[in-house]
């Protein structure tokens, strides 16, 4: 596989897909094994949620709610 994955922006446009709302913040990190890019969304109800996009094949494999008080500005 030559370790290609998909962009940051693709992560974001796929999470985007599924949750609605504005990214806040993007980290790639290794979860059980897999290279996933963890996108943070707030929508517009005020909830955020991390969505897990598979970083080789873009495939959403978590969507998880936050205590939005860690993203407050």
């Amino acid at each position: 596989m030559n370790g290609q994955r998909i962009t940051i922006e693709q992560a974001m446009q796929n999470a985007r897909k599924q949750v609605p709302g504005q990214v806040i913040h993007v980290d790639l990190e290794m979860e059980n094994g897999l290279l996933v890019y963890e996108v943070f969304i707030s929508t517009a109800e005020g909830r955020v949620y991390q969505v897990d996009v598979n970083a080789k094949t873009g495939v959403i494999v978590d969507i998880d709610q936050e205590s939005s008080m860690f993203f407050n500005r």
